[in-house]
């Protein structure tokens, strides 16, 4: 257990040139875990908005698995995402971030997208650092 799972916008901080990219590096330098669905969302966002080529964008999450453990997508998490989406009222994408949560069976959601101080089954805690 990892204790922390970091949404995509957590990792996407890193480019920016503000304050939360100092917070979220000093975040991110304890370690945590992520799934397969930020490193997606990521790549998306280094590709279209911070314009990186593939290979940039690649050492760019090479560098994000060496610091988190990587959550798989699977059918279970997909469900445990599914129930908590209609459950706390959650947006697909961040059912399942915190489903994949869950099972990674981590105790803290850091995320600026979703309710700060939220719990969701009683063991996840949702926390914006940015706020």
């Amino acid at each position: 257990m990892s204790g922390r799972f970091f949404d995509s916008n957590v990792i996407l901080y890193l480019l920016d040139d503000g304050r939360k990219r100092g917070i979220a590096r000093d975040l991110l330098a304890g370690g945590g875990a992520i799934s397969v669905q930020v490193l997606n969302e990521v790549l998306v966002n280094c590709r279209r908005k911070a314009g990186m080529s593939w290979a940039e964008a690649g050492d760019f999450l090479a560098a994000i698995r060496e610091l988190c453990t990587v959550t798989d997508l699977t059918a279970e998490v997909h469900d445990i995402g599914r129930a908590l989406g209609e459950r706390y009222q959650l947006q697909v994408y961040d059912a399942m971030i915190a489903g994949a949560a869950l099972a990674e069976g981590c105790s803290l959601l850091v995320s600026e997208d979703m309710q700060d101080g939220l719990i969701i089954e009683g063991s996840l805690r949702i926390w914006n650092p940015f706020a």
